[in-house]
């Protein structure tokens, strides 16, 4: 009888990270893999979906103007429970850190499914800081029966929590799988503002700013150093990918939308965003994933956060946390932007997320693990 995983999801950031594994557990024999996407955020789950060529086999289309995280809460825990009675899934993937995969977790685990957890162990225990991620990340961890660490790192956290060796798995990041893939097939980019600006006569700093921790006096922080930061080099041109949240793009747009070379785009498809990530000259940014995508480009990041949960970037030379202050922010830019000895020892460093491997590693896990004899752990 075939192993039938149910890989579930909701953002951008975890189709990204599941598309590798989806796609390798298609390839294996004894495996039926079937896609269920919560569309927590509607436009940009979709924009993954049509890059990774992803039809999903149910949509709950939770996503509601305003949302609050109860909303989502609630609306994933009803919509899964007659795709769970439809499917009958053996294991369930979630992946990381958000709201739905909390819920997917949850809803699994009130069933007795086995739930495998991608990208477990990250922590920066302090649960206000990434909020609600590090709460999420540490429920999921109790509620996962199989937890796929990225890291070193990770994996000693989960330990450290008394989860079972037997139960915890060094398998690297699968968003190296996406990106070694993906590297390869990125053509032109298709916004428009990307293609007039010219990457090779200007530095160009990418910088993204979306967390709720960061909402209010943060963010307002963030577009003064930007605007700060172009204004003193001339040399330098900005993209601002602008997040759809209102609590964002007010801020920015208020800010930012007559500076020069201050580029505000809309949120970029994937494809565009690692265009821009191979060619920039270094990031700024409060998103995980950017901390783990730019070192595969040799491309230094400067967190703007006071923690974060991937430690493995600053202990590796690669990242470097600098905050929200104006200071800090313009400091370290102005660091990077004048020292070549700065920027270059930030270059020079190894990807300390994976070696490209991580989503055979799973695969091969859940085949061994969940033997005929044994689907429910």
């Amino acid at each position: 009888m075939a192993l039938k995983v149910m890989a579930v999801f909701g953002t951008r950031p975890e189709a990204i990270k599941l598309a590798p594994v989806i796609d390798e557990l298609r390839q294996r024999d004894g495996v039926e893999c079937r896609v269920v996407v919560t569309a927590q955020h509607r436009e940009m789950i979709d924009q993954a979906l049509n890059i990774f060529e992803i039809r999903p086999d149910a949509d709950l289309n939770i996503m509601r103007p305003d949302q609050t995280l109860d909303d989502v809460v609630c609306r994933a825990l009803a919509g899964i429970a007659p795709v769970f009675e439809t499917m009958e899934p053996d294991v369930v993937l979630v992946q990381g850190d958000t709201t739905s995969a909390l819920a997917m977790a949850l809803a699994a685990s009130h069933r007795g499914i086995t739930v495998g957890h991608v990208e477990a162990g990250l922590r920066t225990h302090d649960k206000a800081h990434p909020f609600p991620e590090e709460l999420n990340r540490q429920m999921i961890g109790r509620l996962a029966d199989l937890h796929f660490a990225p890291t070193e790192i990770a994996r000693d956290n989960l330990l450290a929590e008394g989860i079972a060796s037997d139960r915890v798995f060094l398998t690297g990041n699968t968003v190296v799988d996406t990106l070694l893939r993906l590297s390869t097939e990125i053509r032109e980019p298709v916004d428009d503002t990307l293609r007039r600006i010219d990457f090779d006569k200007q530095r160009v700093i990418l910088v993204t700013a979306h967390r709720r921790e960061n909402f209010g006096a943060p963010l307002e922080h963030i577009a003064t150093a930007v605007r700060q930061i172009a204004e003193e080099h001339a040399d330098v041109e900005i993209v601002l990918p602008v997040h759809p949240n209102p609590r964002v793009s007010a801020v920015m747009r208020a800010a930012l939308a007559n500076v020069e070379r201050v580029h505000l785009v809309k949120p970029l498809n994937y494809s565009d965003l690692i265009w821009v990530l191979a060619r920039c000259y270094f990031a700024m940014t409060d998103s995980g994933g950017i901390q783990e995508e730019a070192p595969t480009f040799k491309k230094p990041v400067l967190v703007m956060r006071e923690k974060t949960e991937r430690p493995e970037g600053i202990e590796a030379g690669v990242a470097k946390i600098v905050g929200t202050t104006v200071y800090r922010l313009v400091g370290a830019a102005s660091d990077l932007l004048n020292n070549e000895g700065v920027y270059a020892s930030m270059r020079a460093r190894k990807n300390p997320y994976g070696d490209g491997h991580a989503a055979a590693r799973i695969a091969d896990i859940l085949l061994e693990t969940l033997s005929d004899t044994a689907r429910k752990l």
